[in-house]
């Protein structure tokens, strides 16, 4: 496995070792041992989470600001740009976010961590969107930013996604529950 640094230095993109022949592929998904080696990151993470979203769809950006979670991302049919935001108003990145391609083809992985917030776009047809998280997702703290906040100004490349009725009332950063 490959850590690759994006420009807000706690969101990781790793990228497994892969080992392919003409009957197809093999990974390593997860490994705990080589994730901490790797990472300097001791978590334990409790849940995995399996979403499968159409062409367009937006989700996020979602966090708790209780038991914040940490996640580790991928997709496994289908592509999506993978949108974390830091939440965290004592951190020097406070308010930035970072994009990345993930797809089936690419097969890289993001590490967001805890108090952070998380949201997709879907660019294919569907797409099969995997996670595992640190803590339990717990709905009484369950919070949305507005996937469109000018504040933030995140180019998600699309003007017009298919939202839920808790995406399309996300709330601005500025008037957001945030982490300390």
């Amino acid at each position: 496995m490959q850590v690759i640094a994006t420009q807000i230095p706690d969101v990781l993109i790793l990228e497994p070792t892969v080992f392919s022949d003409a009957r197809g592929f093999f990974l390593e998904s997860f490994h705990q041992q080589k994730f901490a080696d790797l990472t300097g990151l001791n978590y334990t993470f409790v849940q995995d989470n399996h979403s499968r979203s159409v062409y367009k769809v937006l989700r996020g950006i979602h966090y708790q600001i209780q038991q914040p979670q940490g996640k580790l991302v991928r997709v496994v049919t289908g592509e999506v740009l993978d949108v974390a935001v830091d939440l965290r108003r004592s951190s020097p990145t406070f308010g930035q976010w970072v994009s990345v391609i993930l797809s089936a083809e690419n097969k890289r992985m993001l590490w967001i961590p805890p108090g952070f917030g998380h949201g997709f776009l879907v660019r294919s047809e569907f797409a099969d969107f995997l996670y595992k998280t640190t803590d339990y997702y717990a709905p009484q703290h369950d919070r949305c930013l507005l996937w469109c906040d000018p504040t933030l100004g995140i180019d998600w490349g699309c003007s017009d996604p298919i939202l839920s009725p808790k995406d399309q009332a996300g709330k601005l950063l500025g008037e957001a529950d945030l982490y300390p």
